[in-house]
Formats: C-alpha cells, sequence, structure tokens
C-alpha cells in the first residue's frame, strides 16, 4: 500500500473518531428521579421530583454540563419499598442513568443501597435520616441525627426545661434508630427511664384518638412534656389534627418533628398548632437574597403562587449543584471520577452560607429550630453559631460510637473501626443483615 493511502486511511479513521467523539460528547447526562409519586409518601416526594426537574431545566438553560444537556428519567416506586430496588435496577441497567436522586424512607434506602452498591450507581438522598450508615455511593445531603435530633432535644431540654418525653415515631428504620439515639442520651443526660415513652405507629396511621389521650395523660405528671415527633408521611395530617382536637397546646406539650415541613402544613389548619416546633437545617422564611431567589423560580416553575419550599427540597439544590461542579472538576460523569472528585467540592446552601462535602459523604449545616405560625411557615426561634458536620456514626451507640467513615484513598472505608483498626462490611451488606 503506497504511503499516499496509508495518510488518506489514517485521515478517514481520524475523522470516523472525531465524528464518534462529538456525537458522545452530545449524549445528554441522564438523571434518574427516584421519588414516591403515588401511596402514603406522595404528599412528601412528589415535590422533591418537581424540585430536580426544575434544577435539571435551570441547568440545561446554561448550556448543560461539559457541553451536555441532563435529561430526567422519572418512575414511580409508589411508596412501596421493595418496588424502590426495582426501580433503581431499571434506572441503572436499562435506562443507564448517570445519578440518582432520589428517597425519602430510611426502608426505601436501605432497600436501593445494595442495587446502587452492586451496580456502582450514585445516589444523592435528601432526607434527614438515622445515621448509622456510609456508602461510597450515597452521598447524603439530609441531616445526620448530630444535625437535627441531638440539637433539637438539647433546645427543648434547655430552653423549654422539658423534663418528660415522649418519641412518637412511624413503624420503620429511621424513627427506631433515631430514638434509641435519642433514649441512649436522653439517659447519659440524667432523664429517668419512666420519664420516657416511646410510640410507633404503622405508615398511614390515621386513628390518633387513644394514643394522643396517652400523650395528654403523660404530660399530667407535674413535670414539663414534649414530644419528639419521627411520625412520617400523610398520617402527620390526623395527627396534628387529633392534637387541636383534643386541645393540646403548645404551651402544654410543645412537638417538636422531624418530618414535617411547609408541604406537610400546606394540607391543614395551622391555626391550633401556633407554636409546635420543627427542626430543620432550612425554613421557606429564611430571610436571605439566595432564598428569595429559589422561591421566586419555584413559583415560576409551578405555575402556583401559594407553592411552599421545604427542607429536602434544599438538600436536593445543594446536592444537585454538588453534583454538577463535581462532574466539571472531574472532566467526565464515569462513576469513580464523579466519586473522587466530590470529596470537598462546596457550593452555597439557602440559607446564606455554604455546604461542603465530607469524606464521609455527608454535608457541613446550619441547624435551625422553627415555630409553627398560622400561615403554615415557621419563624426560626433559634440556629447554631456554625456549621454542623454530618457524623455517620453516632457517639451514642455501642456499635458504632468507635466507627468512622472516610471515602478517601488509601483508608475508603465507611464502616472504619477505630478500636480495632480495621473495615468493616460495607452499608449494602449491613443494610441486607438488618433486613
Amino acid at each position: 500500500m503506497s504511503l499516499k493511502k496509508h495518510v488518506k486511511l489514517g485521515l478517514s479513521a481520524l475523522a470516523l473518531s472525531i465524528s464518534f467523539n462529538s456525537v458522545a460528547a452530545e449524549d445528554p447526562i441522564k438523571v434518574g428521579i427516584l421519588h414516591s409519586l403515588s401511596g402514603t409518601m406522595a404528599i412528601s416526594e412528589t415535590v422533591l421530583k418537581d424540585t430536580v426537574e426544575m434544577l435539571i431545566e435551570q441547568q440545561n438553560a446554561k448550556g448543560g454540563v461539559l457541553g451536555r444537556q441532563m435529561e430526567a428519567v422519572v418512575v414511580d416506586p409508589a411508596s412501596n419499598w421493595p418496588l424502590f430496588a426495582e426501580k433503581a435496577r431499571e434506572l441503572l441497567a436499562q435506562e443507564k442513568v448517570d445519578v440518582i436522586f432520589g428517597n425519602w424512607t430510611s426502608v426505601s434506602r436501605k432497600s436501593v443501597l445494595p442495587v446502587v452498591e452492586e451496580l456502582n450507581g450514585l445516589l444523592f438522598y435528601p432526607v434527614q435520616y438515622e445515621g448509622e450508615e456510609s456508602s461510597e455511593n450515597v452521598f447524603y445531603t439530609g441531616a445526620a441525627p448530630n444535625q437535627q435530633a441531638i440539637p433539637a432535644v438539647n433546645y427543648l431540654m434547655n430552653e423549654i426545661g422539658v423534663e418528660r418525653w415522649v418519641l412518637a415515631g412511624t413503624d420503620y428504620v429511621y424513627p427506631r434508630t433515631t430514638n434509641k439515639i435519642l433514649e441512649t442520651y436522653l439517659m447519659d443526660m440524667g432523664v429517668a427511664k419512666e420519664d420516657i415513652m416511646i410510640n410507633y405507629t404503622p405508615f398511614g396511621h390515621s386513628d390518633w384518638q387513644n394514643i394522643v389521650s396517652d400523650i395528654k395523660r403523660f404530660g399530667s405528671a407535674g413535670k414539663k412534656t414534649a414530644v419528639v415527633s419521627t411520625i412520617n408521611g400523610d398520617a402527620n395530617v390526623p395527627f396534628y389534627r387529633e392534637l387541636g382536637n383534643q386541645g393540646i397546646a403548645a404551651s402544654d406539650i410543645p412537638v417538636v418533628a422531624f418530618s414535617v415541613g411547609e408541604q406537610e402544613l400546606s394540607g391543614i389548619d395551622t391555626g391550633p398548632l401556633v407554636g409546635h416546633l420543627a427542626a430543620w437545617n432550612y425554613f421557606m422564611s429564611v430571610d436571605n437574597d439566595a432564598n428569595y431567589d429559589f422561591i421566586d423560580q419555584w413559583i415560576e416553575h409551578t405555575g402556583n403562587d401559594e407553592a411552599v419550599t421545604n427542607d429536602p427540597m434544599e438538600a436536593h439544590y445543594i446536592g444537585f449543584n454538588m453534583y454538577v461542579e463535581a462532574v466539571k472538576k472531574a472532566g467526565t460523569t464515569d462513576v469513580d471520577a464523579v466519586k473522587d472528585a466530590i470529596i470537598g467540592v462546596t457550593v452555597p446552601n439557602l440559607t446564606g452560607g455554604y455546604a461542603a462535602m465530607m469524606p464521609n459523604h455527608h454535608i457541613t449545616k446550619p441547624v435551625l429550630i422553627g415555630e409553627i405560625q398560622d400561615n403554615g411557615q415557621f419563624s426560626v426561634v433559634w440556629e447554631t453559631s456554625g456549621l454542623v458536620a454530618g457524623d455517620a456514626w453516632s457517639d451514642y451507640l455501642p456499635g458504632s460510637r468507635d466507627m468512622i467513615a472516610d471515602w478517601r484513598k488509601p483508608l475508603f472505608c465507611g464502616t472504619f473501626n477505630t478500636a480495632t483498626g480495621t473495615c468493616g462490611a460495607s452499608a449494602g451488606e449491613l443494610a441486607a443483615e438488618a433486613e
């Protein structure tokens, strides 16, 4: 073959390669959205699907990421915990998404964990949870217990003088583990076991008359009493309604909720609930320009002047922007490259500060206590002086107080035991064992 033909063939191959790479560069970045759009958790999760879609639209309007547009791939796991795993597998194995934003309940996240670890996916999880977990494939942008539950209890104890405690939750892993942490913490702080009442109800529970009567009776012992609520989903509506029916005012027995925000309050008459509390890391009422801009964008996106924002929406806002920055930093959507690049990424939050991704895949957050107002908003009555880094493993549980997570090499472990110097099971394996 002549030199001329060699050159010609070489140029043809180069042109084909350039053409192929150009097409590949134009492939969309596929973003899986794994939120319940039906069932008991739809009241909380539907707006999170809408939030991610809005963020994708905004990013595409800026030119996308690395010259590529982003594309939402939406599935509905329908508040069905095993179905979350099936839908996660569908997103990763069939749809070939680059990243997933999803889940609310811990039981749904535990269902998804082994799938994202097996298929090496990326999951951004936006809701407060019980901790006791750190996966190389999951980024926890909601609060760990030390960023919500513990500060809330400290507020009730130190600022309101609470001495008796009702730990009321939905019957699944998040409330049970959180309450185990809180019970240990309260007893370490000198609270007697008989001054702690614990109650669990199923998802969607609607008949609260007897339980609220029990709470009222428990609070009549002459000691200041409060309810710490890990009740999730649409069961909150009849719970708060029954509090009002039985005349339990916040001045008598305050309730501090960890899963009730503006979205949940939008469905009920908040008049009787004025003064009850919630602990989050963001409230719609926060006074700063970044928050006002986000609210305006949300109202425009929904076409609803009455639309509200809430904490898990802000967590998706933070997580989405962290993912975008990590992809830019890595120069690729390759999962392993993004996992390496995202540690240390810092982006603005909506409370006037910044969130940083820590080596344990949790982020830094302020902690806010809000008081319910008659317009369904929260007035901030207390906040931390600075940011709190999320702790994957609680100091108040014997099995985890020696554990740390650090996904930087060479340690690269989510279950490192500082007492034994060894790395334990993966988060997915621990989740499977818990089932």
